[in-house]
């Protein structure tokens, strides 16, 4: 036997006896479930998203009803699961479902990385646990588990180290239970082969592992210098009506929190009562700051400075439009909103 075949054939067997079976879009290949599950599970671990899941296949059970869903609403179910360009982009993938495919997912393996936020990884699951497709996966736990089997020298991201990557995780796909094969790989990563403090002792393949053997498995993947994340400021405008409603603003479908409603942001510095003014054309009484709550990016830090506000004089009902909207925090709607301003909200509900 080959040792890419025993590689396979030990992973599935410690799948049939340790690996996950009973997550909730596992109990069939409708490659539609399959297909929302792999998109949440980008960057995000499984109990996080096991509620949303299930929240979101209640409201969207098929292509054609997530298709034909307000984007606001497929936002409102994904607030809190963060990087929200999945959202967007899994609605934008239902629609071109339905015109392209007749709603039906496809089979193609180049059609499935055509569409929105699915690249060759997620597209092979989706195909090897929909369809039995034999491609190969190379997410985050993936990579960790062949870099250290392999030794695999070199900085992961670099080009030269993925293509290497991927070429092992294709010698070792098996000929058979390509599905399982698929979710064993990503269960080994996840809950033994893991980023710190691997379980070697419960790895299926740990006698043949080089960076067991080297003695320093968290090494691998090789990770560049980790560099100091930015920190950026901004201040959210808290800012209420007589009614006691909040003003909010749609953002920019594109960039950070793209589509999701929030408060109204300005330079740090500025006098915030000229500003909504300048800005709303807007009279406003301005409170004592509260406290700055930082939210990490991947690429930056924000601090966020909430800059409570009154409108003062006649109620401004007449300025909502398309983009804005004066919200009832104690009666909230069904709009995607960003976890600190969702926190800001609840704390304000509280508050009032």
């Amino acid at each position: 036997m080959t040792a890419e075949r025993n590689f396979s054939t030990a992973v599935l067997r410690w799948f049939d006896s340790s690996g996950r079976k009973d997550l909730p879009w596992q109990v069939s290949c409708d490659p539609y479930s399959i297909w929302v599950s792999e998109i949440m599970l980008q960057q995000t671990q499984v109990a996080t998203v096991i509620p949303y899941y299930r929240r979101f296949m209640e409201r969207f059970p098929d292509i054609a009803t997530l298709a034909s869903a307000h984007i606001d609403e497929v936002l409102h179910l994904w607030t809190g699961l963060g990087y929200y360009a999945r959202g967007r982009n899994l609605h934008r993938a239902a629609v071109e479902i339905v015109v392209q495919h007749g709603g039906h997912f496809p089979q193609s393996f180049a059609d499935v990385c055509t569409l929105p936020g699915i690249g060759r990884s997620t597209a092979g699951a989706i195909l090897a646990f929909a369809y039995g497709q034999r491609h190969p996966i190379l997410d985050g736990n993936v990579k960790r588990v062949l870099a250290r089997y392999h030794g695999v020298s070199g900085q992961a991201g670099t080009r030269t180290v993925e293509q290497h990557l991927w070429a092992l995780a294709a010698a070792h796909l098996p000929e058979i239970r390509i599905g399982n094969y698929t979710q064993a790989i990503m269960d080994l990563g996840a809950t033994v082969c893991r980023r710190r403090r691997p379980d070697c002792k419960s790895c299926p393949v740990a006698d043949s592992c080089v960076a067991r053997a080297q003695g320093n498995a968290e090494t691998y993947p090789v990770r560049g210098q980790r560099r100091v994340l930015p920190v950026k400021e901004v201040w959210m405008i808290l800012l209420r009506d007589r009614r006691g409603l909040v003003l909010l603003e749609q953002r920019p479908p594109s960039g950070i929190w793209g589509g999701l409603w929030g408060l109204p942001e300005c330079n740090t510095g500025l006098d915030a009562g000229s500003w909504c003014r300048r800005e709303y054309g807007l009279d406003v009484a301005v409170d004592e700051s509260w406290p700055t709550l930082r939210h990490r990016f991947t690429h930056f830090q924000l601090d966020i400075t909430p800059i409570p506000a009154r409108v003062l004089g006649e109620n401004p009902q007449a300025m909502e439009n398309s983009r804005t909207v004066w919200y009832n925090v104690h009666e909230p709607d069904a709009r995607g909103l960003a976890t600190p301003v969702k926190r800001l909200l609840q704390q304000l509900r509280t508050l009032s």
